[in-house]
This record gives structure tokens, C-alpha cells and sequence, in this order.
């Protein structure tokens, strides 16, 4: 990854700052490509993974990294976002004891793009044996909503309409709560996603359930059609 230092002085106008956010941003945005399209991607995902339960939990964080993206003024990098999303758990359902290592293996042979590559491993920041850490806001966004993604569905399946439609957030917390529920979405990933992205735990949950809403319509079709 490359990296990019620019010194303020701090008597710069509020003009300049901008003008050299923005600078900072068309860099940013220049390095995200993924060197694959998105039906390679979804050929690489399906590749090494079989299961519907991490087939559905890969299109849902595909899902939810779009809307984020859109959400957020990146509506430009929403395909780099999404295919990030969709591929991140590749390595898990065969390798979990190398998740987010081999996924690196996996992801070049695949013809993944480094950048790709440095945004799935660094989701596995201090769980898993990666050693990249989340650097850029989508990196931190899927670091924080992965485990999140995953809470939620499990409170939406305990629902009469097993939906997250008519779910607020307030059952979402509930449970967050109850450290047996759901006991492999770590709590602590997610308090720490929060804390990178500078946001309230309140704020990451409402924002995630809106963007699983989303995407779920469109998940459980693909997921049927797998059938």
C-alpha cells in the first residue's frame, strides 16, 4: 500500500485544507481497483466456499458495504466496496484455522489487485493471524460491520418475520448485551469497530440494520437460486 504524507502548516485557510482533502481523496480513490470484475469475483467466492450460510453472509456484507459506500460519499469506489465485502470471508469456510491469511493465497491467484487483498486480510485485524491492519475508512466500516452483520441476522432469524425490515435497533442492543446470544459475533470487534470509525455504538447498529434492509431482498433471491 502505498502511502502518502502532507504537512499543514497551521495557519492554512479553510480553502486550502479542503483543496488538499480533496487532493488526498483523488489519491485515495485512484488506488481502489480490484483487477477483477464482479462475476469473477463471485466465481472465486463459490470456488472455495459451498455453504449457504457463508454464501448468505457473503452477499450481505457485500450488500452492506455498497449501501455504506453510498452512504457515505463514496458512491464512486461502491464496486471496490463490494467486491471487498463479498470476498472477505473467502478463506473461511476451508481454511478457518488461516482466516485472513490464506485469503491472501487465495485472492492473488484469484487476480486480486493488492489493494483488494490488504482490505479483506485487514478485517481479520487481531482475531485471526492477519498482520495488516484497517487503514482507510471502507477498511474500518467492513472491520466494524462484519460481526455486526452477523448479530443482527441472528436476532432478525429469531423474529416472527425473520426480517430486518421491521427491526429496530433497540432489539439489536438487547441483545448485544446477552453474551451468549449469537457468542461468536465478538462484541468487542464490534465496540472497537465503532471506536475506529469515531462513532457511537447506537449509530453503527441503526446504520447497519438500514443497510441490511437493503440488501436482503436481493441476498435471500440469490441465495434461493443456489438451490
Amino acid at each position: 500500500m502505498h502511502k502518502y504524507y502532507i504537512i499543514v502548516n497551521n495557519n492554512a485557510t479553510h480553502a486550502v485544507r479542503r483543496t488538499l482533502a480533496g487532493f488526498m481523496l483523488f489519491l485515495y480513490t485512484c488506488r481502489m481497483e480490484t483487477k477483477i470484475n464482479r462475476q469473477q469475483a463471485w466465481e472465486l467466492l463459490k470456488q472455495y466456499n459451498k455453504e449457504a450460510f457463508h454464501i448468505q453472509h457473503a452477499l450481505t456484507v457485500e450488500g452492506v458495504m455498497r449501501w455504506f459506500a453510498k452512504e457515505e460519499g463514496f458512491g464512486g469506489e461502491e464496486e471496490f466496496w463490494g467486491i471487498t465485502g463479498l470476498l472477505h470471508d473467502i478463506d473461511f469456510e476451508q481454511f478457518p484455522d488461516q482466516h485472513c491469511v490464506k485469503a491472501e493465497e487465495l485472492l492473488r491467484s484469484g487476480g486480486a489487485s493488492e489493494e483488494l487483498i490488504h482490505a479483506v486480510c485487514c478485517h481479520g485485524y487481531g482475531l485471526t493471524g492477519a498482520a495488516a491492519k484497517p487503514e482507510h475508512f471502507m477498511e474500518k466500516i467492513l472491520f466494524a460491520a462484519d460481526e455486526l452483520t452477523g448479530l443482527i441476522w441472528a436476532v432478525a432469524i429469531i423474529r416472527p418475520s425473520k426480517s430486518v425490515m421491521d427491526m429496530e435497533a433497540k432489539s439489536v442492543k438487547k441483545k448485544f448485551k446477552t453474551p451468549a446470544f449469537a457468542a461468536g459475533c465478538s462484541r468487542k470487534t464490534i465496540e472497537d469497530g465503532a471506536a475506529l470509525l469515531g462513532w457511537e455504538l447506537d449509530t453503527l447498529i441503526e446504520k447497519t440494520i438500514l443497510a441490511m434492509r437493503s440488501c436482503e431482498d436481493s441476498v435471500n433471491a440469490a441465495v434461493a437460486a443456489l438451490k
